[in-house]
């Protein structure tokens, strides 16, 4: 039970980050005006995005009575940040096979997705919230203790705080059918649940390859 109390409190941690984060984005992109972004900023502003949710994410595994750190709860939260910023990439490898499809001979640069740096900025996240188990004072900064109180607050608002819970509720029950895929796949090779891509519905077959429901004379 610890374990799933865990998942659900980083569910709505990383909701509500979220949330504050699209706000700065969003006055980011009003004082930018029309001015087309480019690729360095875009991975600039994710790199000093995740940085910071792995500063703030430490916050919350430190004992909020003693400042403890509890090792168990360290590991279990890495992992689940690790996962979190891959389906992140996912979503992005996602959303550019979709606009590739959709407008042919697009660069990805173009569409704002670049593999390396995406990899780039995770392994920084990721990195810096280990560096944190080993020197836990430099995670108190200013900035990361204004995001992890103005987290707490929101929680604490009864109406809005009830949404970020409902969907910590949902990342709970994702992180479960990942785990059990992710079991399932240990032991036979294949995952429980497997998802198919959209894609393949545009892709051409081989003539001479047989269709799933043509009958064999």
């Amino acid at each position: 039970m610890e374990l799933f109390s865990i998942i659900f409190r980083l569910g709505v941690v990383f909701a509500i980050f979220g949330f504050i984060w699209g706000l700065i984005e969003l006055a980011l992109t009003l004082l930018r005006g029309g001015r087309p972004v480019q690729i360095f900023e875009i991975y600039f502003l994710k790199g000093i995005k995740y940085l910071l949710l792995a500063d703030v994410t430490f916050l919350f595994c430190l004992d909020r009575s003693n400042n403890e750190l509890s090792y168990y709860n360290l590991g279990v939260t890495a992992i689940i940040l690790l996962v979190y910023f891959i389906g992140n990439l996912q979503k992005q490898q996602n959303k550019q096979l979709l606009k590739s499809f959709l407008a042919k001979n697009v660069e990805s640069s173009e569409i704002g997705f670049n593999l390396k740096s995406e990899i780039f900025v995770i392994g920084l996240g990721i990195g810096l919230f280990c560096t944190f188990a080993f020197l836990p004072d430099i995670s108190k900064n200013p900035l990361s203790i204004w995001f992890h109180e103005s987290i707490l607050d929101i929680e604490d608002t009864p109406i809005i705080g009830l949404i970020f819970k409902i969907i910590g509720f949902f990342f709970l029950i994702s992180m479960i059918f990942k785990m059990i895929n992710g079991f399932f796949y240990l032991l036979s090779g294949k995952p429980f649940v497997r998802a198919s891509s959209s894609f393949n519905t545009f892709t051409k077959k081989d003539k001479d390859e047989f269709d799933d429901y043509e009958e064999l004379n």
